[in-house]
């Protein structure tokens, strides 16, 4: 019975060790999917690289950047949040990792309100001005790019929030033993 717990611990340092890269190997292995989609998208529709520079809005990206990172500061979740990233590569105590969860829940919370206030604000300025059809399309699209922006963080910070909560349940899981 004794060699098969030393057995069990030897394995369970094995996949602490795994895990140890896992997160940040995660949100790697995602922008590079992401990116490829992308100029795969790009380049299936023919519009070539210079199509690119239509998804880039400063404005907008910083709009949902100044709503997110102030919110979490003010809320007093940015330590939580930035603790995230390094979720399997540091140890936390459950308290710490329920906190953790909690501020990528805010952050995700904050980025889609951002996004809405960034919409619902280009809505309104473009039918403030419906009377100039030709600038009707590039206001759209400025409109609709907050919402991607938005998906873009959600996508990076949805693994974010599993990673705690994995880890917090195994926590639970090893309490129990």
């Amino acid at each position: 019975m004794v060699w098969w717990r030393q057995d069990k611990f030897h394995r369970d340092i094995g996949k602490e060790a795994v895990m140890k890269k896992n997160i940040r190997l995660v949100l790697l292995g995602e922008l590079l999917l992401f990116v490829a989609i992308f100029l795969f998208n790009i380049l299936l529709g023919s519009w070539g690289f210079s199509a690119i520079l239509w998804f880039l809005d400063l404005p907008s990206l910083l709009l949902i950047l100044l709503i997110l990172i102030p919110g979490l500061i003010i809320m007093g979740e940015w330590k939580d949040f930035l603790k995230a990233f390094s979720v399997g590569i540091k140890e936390y105590r459950l308290l710490e990792l329920k906190n953790i969860i909690g501020a990528v829940s805010a952050a995700q919370k904050l980025t889609v309100f951002a996004a809405l206030f960034a919409i619902i604000t280009s809505g309104v300025l473009i039918l403030g001005r419906l009377d100039d059809l030709s600038v009707l399309g590039p206001s759209l699209a400025v409109c609709f790019l907050s919402g991607f922006y938005a998906v873009i963080l959600e996508f990076f910070l949805m693994p974010l929030r599993l990673n705690a909560e994995r880890r917090m349940n195994e926590e639970m899981d090893l309490e129990d033993e």
